[in-house]
């Protein structure tokens, strides 16, 4: 076994120590100089790419099309709408100069004083103000509606306390933000691609969710509502994995944008925004992943398929060479990625253990004995089984197999999502059971004081208001008081 997998840290010694260590050793991510900012490496970016082309698929066939918008935004766009500055404020960085110029000892570069800007301007936090100041020159009437624009873009917000993927400085991610001409458009709009967001996690990452709608606290800056897919983490935390949000009108009477309707009257446009980002890669990792590496559900490998050779001799290496490259040739016609890795540079040993930890979920062995047998060993990465069959009808084989592992780590995150969901209903349970992590479903009187009061005592958080469970209404678990129905809370990342 290689020396990456000994000094890999076992999850259930220390779970967050666990997910450091994959991180780098799998060669997904590194710090940068840039404190708070993560270099992702080729292999890392390879799977974001395949979530990429994915997503982007999936909104191109309800419509949305791509552009790009600027990364600087005036300070003034911010100050537009009062509850988005307030939610962003803290995050902000600010360029102030444009210029530099050598220092007068000659040591270096300094910021030229004469070079202030007349206005500062904001490194994107998110991109509402400065995609609302444009569409006010696209829009104009009913006919020019709706607008279903995204954008694939990296944004900043100043982090005191990162984790690779999960929370950087700097990260990758897209936004939709979709322009209506009715209330009801819009809110249909964001529920749309809310479904998006869940078909994605479920069909391709094999990461179970709940969908819901976020309390009125935990809203984006500036909507009228924040919908949400919530996921739960090995350790038993939830993941927001991704959100939508209905923005009303709000976006629109801050940057005056208007249309003339049907009935030749003016009126505010209705807006959607919606996002995910490489934040998904933590939950990926978190979601599946074992004490020997990654484990990737294949429909996001950016390797589905190793094929690794031992030999003895150059001639038996020729003989191997020649049967696996029949073997890849029908692999890659049903559109399966491969790779033969017939490198002299590291043992197999090496090999086995290297694709193990990056979750390559099907693994390959050619040796001397299959020459003579015409068969091939087969190791499947989710359970670890091997077994051996014939060459004649391998690719097949895989491909089955890989709909099977697909589904397999699904189901497996699927159960312990089921078993680690609980209702209480008193608070002094609540207090117990949030120590052993999960979900937990209780009645909440929809105060902010008490929603407020349960995280500052608990570390615990409203994820959602489930869209489907019990709507039962009882007594809030914290004052006694009349509620709706329960909602879901848990410790979050």
């Amino acid at each position: 076994m290689a020396a990456e997998l000994k000094e890999l840290t076992k999850r259930s010694e220390n779970y967050s120590q666990w997910y450091n260590d994959l991180v780098v050793k799998a060669d997904l991510a590194e710090q940068s100089a840039v404190r708070g900012c993560m270099v992702i490496k080729p292999y890392g970016y390879a799977i974001w790419e395949k979530m990429q082309r994915q997503l982007d698929d999936m909104f191109k066939a309800t419509g949305h099309v791509n552009a790009y918008f600027p990364l600087l935004i005036p300070k003034s766009f911010l100050s537009r709408e009062a509850e988005h500055v307030e939610g962003f404020a803290k995050e902000c960085a600010v360029v102030t100069h444009y210029r530099l110029k050598t220092s007068a000892d000659g040591s270096g570069v300094v910021v030229d004083p004469a070079a202030r800007l007349e206005e500062e301007l904001i490194i994107r936090p998110t991109s509402e103000t400065i995609i609302w100041s444009t569409y006010k020159n696209w829009i104009h009437s009913y006919r020019d509606l709706p607008i279903l624009c995204n954008q694939w873009a990296n944004v900043l917000r100043w982090e005191m306390r990162t984790r690779l993927f999960l929370r950087t400085a700097e990260f990758l991610w897209q936004e939709g933000h979709t322009a209506h001409a009715t209330r009801e458009e819009a809110e249909a709009e964001a529920l749309k691609m809310l479904n998006i967001y869940a078909e994605f996690a479920e069909k391709y990452m094999a990461m179970p969710v709940i969908k819901g709608v976020k309390s009125p606290t935990e809203r984006f800056a500036g909507a009228l509502e924040t919908y949400t897919i919530e996921a739960m983490m090995q350790d038993g935390k939830a993941l927001q994995a991704g959100t939508s949000h209905f923005l009303g009108q709000n976006f629109a009477k801050a940057f005056d944008v208007q249309f003339v309707n049907k009935e030749n009257q003016l009126e505010y446009v209705w807006a959607t925004s919606w996002g995910v980002s490489t934040r998904l890669m933590g939950a990926l990792i978190m979601t599946h992943s074992d004490d020997n590496g990654l484990v990737l559900p294949p429909h996001l490998a950016p390797i589905q398929v190793v094929i690794v050779p031992i030999y003895k001799s150059a001639e038996q290496l020729a003989q191997i060479d020649e049967k696996a490259s029949g073997i890849v040739e029908r692999l890659k016609a049903l559109g399966i990625s491969v790779k033969y890795d017939n490198a002299d540079n590291k043992r197999p040993g090496f090999k086995f253990a290297d694709y193990e930890l990056k979750g390559v979920p099907v693994r390959l062995v050619i040796g001397g004995r299959d020459l003579e047998n015409n068969t091939v060993e087969i190791m499947r990465r989710d359970t670890l089984e091997k077994k051996t069959c014939s060459c004649d009808n391998v690719e097949s084989l895989v491909k089955d197999l890989l709909e099977e592992i697909q589904g397999n780590i699904y189901k497996k995150a699927y159960d312990y999502r089921a078993n680690h969901i609980i209702e209480v209903n008193s608070y002094d349970e609540f207090k117990e059971k949030i120590e052993e992590g999960g979900f937990l479903l209780a009645y909440w009187d929809g105060t902010p004081e008490t929603e407020a009061r349960v995280k500052e005592e608990t570390k615990a958080t409203i994820r959602c208001i489930p869209f489907e469970g019990d709507t039962t209404p009882g007594k809030c678990m914290v004052t006694g008081k009349p509620a709706a129905r329960r909602v879901l809370f848990a410790r979050a990342y």
